[in-house]
């Protein structure tokens, strides 16, 4: 897609936008309209089966010059909205792209695309794979052979089915078939995943049909048995009436007497979001769910977009049908389509703000997603303090958050997905996996080196995380460039004659390409903008990336996982911008070959100093499971933050009002303070009270 470059914008004094801002999710309306017009470009009673109907964000270039006037206050310019459209003719393989431009009513294209390119899958299309697979006759016949006690339920879970380039060309899905408790098969939220079988149906999307069935390696070889009656397994429930539940935690309710600090500007189908000198607008679509724009603190431009771009779960297992499980939870499924509604007080705590979005279904219409994403505060910590040992006073403030947060649930995975600001001046992406593993059968006695026993007869799989933050900057200005920092050691001289001076070197990339962290060089990598300077140091403004180790893509590079996941190899990619590319293991994932995503951008090998840059930070995690991760898992969380560099003059959290107990009625727990409460003091000169008392002795 060409796109214009974006350079210095002037705001432009026009006709004002009318009503939808061009970063707005779809409406129902909208929804209705796009699905009328693509239906009128087939013949009547055509049964088209609808994939994404999302809105198709404006060129950048387009966009910039609205934000810009909008935040001063401009007459702003009308930008055509626009929606892109995936869809199949139903039970086919014609899968078609387009877009419609709502503004004009027109198709500004609508082509079928080619061989090995294939939507995700959808819930109605998830739905109709489990029933067409218990109602195989082929599958009943091997179900039989089980002899399982009568009633026993039968669960089938539809897998992506991956890609080994043998035989892989249809859309197709890999199915594993699990049983409830026999001795409790009308438990509908009973544990399958710790009965598994070895029965294994395939499904054509196209035909809606059982094609084969393959049947799972049970052993520490490849060696296939056929299907034996099933030994009875003790059933491993998660849900809380099969638990002896804890009776000595008492409540701890978070309250905010005055209110939440934050406020929510609704405009139709967008919100903006302000706090403690932050502003953003949140959007939110199919495939990323929660997407931020137009990022300002106290006014300066940060960032342009931000959103989760993907995420690969590549397993260990070699064997055969088990090599091709490699999801890409977005690109396969989507984030926004998988969002839970959150709930009161099981979710999020505190005083919560609910946004809610609407999405398309299968056949078009309109699909209400309520309560996708609660906005609310929360305690962090101490933010800073320091203590005057002479004199004995503390100055002390909390560290106040602002939290976005999306709980997304991909079969048995979830993953709790948050954007978190605080009052420094730092941005910081968060990922929760919790949820159940994925489990396989194996024989009694067995054990294996790519997998734990969590259960008897169950194996859990090694598999990675691992996950691509989209970072559009525009740090002061939309002219960025990457740079890294390194620590390095000065060679002993007359000037460093102990050997102890060490100092630190910045280097510039100059060039689109994938790169590394060295901790073992504290390499830091920083998004500046040289044009601004900061007013005490003159060092160009600037925000580094944190990010935690990680283990990269371990299936080798001649591999389908790693050619398919370009970004799964780097812990940054730096590309140039371009409209349109978005999705950093490439816009079509299922079943895909590579050569799309993110790798592929990179190796384009353009400048990016001082240009329109894009950043893909990578983070993750190599899951080991252990068997306190079964039934359910436990939550393991991984941060990856963005703070400022010369930024400002100065600690932006200094005016933050110091932490007093006036403000936070904390409760001292001893018998004399049950019978009373404690309120803020000042001492003798009018200062507040120290919240902590000064050291007992002197340094």
């Amino acid at each position: 897609m060409a796109t214009e470059a974006v350079g210095s914008f002037l705001p432009l004094r026009t006709a004002k936008q009318s009503g939808i801002h061009p970063l707005a999710p779809l409406s129902a309306e909208e929804i209705k309209a796009t699905v009328s017009i693509i239906k009128s470009q087939w013949p009547a009673n055509t049964d088209v089966h609808f994939k994404s109907v999302t809105l198709e964000e404006p060129s950048k270039a387009e966009t910039v010059p609205y934000l810009e006037a909008e935040f001063h206050g401009y007459e702003l310019t009308n930008i055509d909205r626009r929606v892109s459209v995936t869809y199949y003719l139903r039970k086919t393989n014609k899968f078609h792209e387009a877009v419609v431009n709502l503004t004009k009513q027109s198709v500004e294209y609508n082509v079928r695309l080619g061989p090995n390119v294939h939507a995700p899958g959808d819930g109605e299309e998830i739905m109709e794979i489990e029933r067409v697979t218990l109602e195989d006759e082929g599958v009943k016949a091997e179900i039989a052979k089980l002899q399982l006690p009568e009633g026993t339920q039968v669960v089938v879970d539809p897998w992506i089915y991956g890609s080994d380039g043998l035989d892989d060309d249809e859309r197709m899905w890999q199915t594993f078939l699990y049983i409830r408790d026999p001795a409790n098969p009308s438990e509908a939220d009973s544990n399958h995943y710790a009965l598994p079988l070895t029965i294994s149906p395939v499904v054509s999307s196209e035909t809606m049909t059982v094609i084969r069935i393959d049947h799972l390696p049970t052993g520490k070889d490849n060696t296939i048995k056929e299907t034996q009656p099933y030994q009875i397994r003790p059933a491993n429930e998660y849900i809380p009436e099969h638990q002896k539940l804890r009776t000595d935690l008492k409540p701890l309710n978070v309250v905010q007497p005055e209110g939440a600090s934050f406020t929510v500007t609704e405009q139709g189908t967008s919100q903006v979001i302000e706090w403690q000198k932050w502003s953003f607008r949140v959007g939110f679509n199919q495939r990323e769910g929660m997407v931020l724009y137009d990022v300002r603190y106290d006014g300066r431009n940060l960032f342009y977009r931000l959103s989760l771009s993907d995420m690969n779960i590549p397993y260990a297992d070699p064997r055969h049908p088990f090599h091709k499980k490699s999801a890409f939870d977005l690109g396969d499924a989507g984030a926004g389509v998988m969002a839970n509604n959150l709930k009161l007080g099981c979710d999020c705590l505190g005083s919560i703000h609910y946004l809610s979005a609407v999405l398309a279904d299968d056949k078009g219409s309109p699909m209400d997603m309520p309560n996708v994403v609660c906005i609310h505060e929360q305690d962090a910590g101490i933010g800073w303090k320091h203590t005057n040992y002479r004199t004995g006073r503390a100055a002390v403030v909390r560290n106040r958050e602002l939290v976005l947060q999306s709980i997304i649930t991909v079969a048995n995975y979830e993953y709790i997905l948050a954007f978190m600001f605080n009052q420094a001046g730092e941005v910081i992406y968060e990922v929760r996996a919790t949820g159940i593993l994925s489990t396989q059968p194996i024989d009694d006695g067995v054990e294996v080196p790519w997998g734990t026993v969590v259960h008897p007869g169950v194996l859990a799989t090694h598999h990675q995380h691992i996950f691509s933050l989209r970072v559009d900057p525009m740090i002061d200005g939309y002219h960025n460039r990457l740079v890294y920092d390194e620590a390095l050691p000065m060679p002993r001289s007359d000037f460093n004659p102990h050997g102890t001076g060490y100092y630190s070197q910045e280097t510039v990339v100059e060039t689109s390409g994938g790169y590394d962290v060295d901790f073992e060089k504290n390499r830091t990598f920083k998004i500046q903008n040289v044009d601004v300077r900061n007013p005490i140091n003159g060092k160009p403004v600037a925000y580094k990336i944190h990010a935690p180790a990680f283990q990269k893509m371990i299936s080798d590079s001649e591999s389908f996982n790693h050619k398919r996941a370009e970004f799964a190899d780097r812990n940054i990619y730096a590309v140039k911008y371009r409209d349109g590319e978005l999705y950093a293991g490439g816009k079509y994932t299922n079943q895909s070959r590579g050569g799309t995503g993110v790798r592929s951008w990179a190796d384009r090998k353009e400048n990016i100093v001082d240009q329109d840059l894009v950043v893909f930070v990578q983070f993750g995690i190599n899951h080991i499971p252990r068997i306190e991760d079964f039934p359910v898992m436990p939550c393991e969380i991984i941060k990856v933050s963005m703070k400022p560099v010369n930024f400002f003059d100065k600690n932006p959290a200094l005016d933050v009002a110091p932490s007093t107990q006036e403000f936070n009625r904390s409760t001292l727990i001893s018998e004399a303070h049950q019978q009373g409460t404690m309120t803020g003091k000042v001492n003798a000169s009018g200062k507040p009270e120290v919240c902590c008392p000064a050291p007992s002795s002197k340094l």
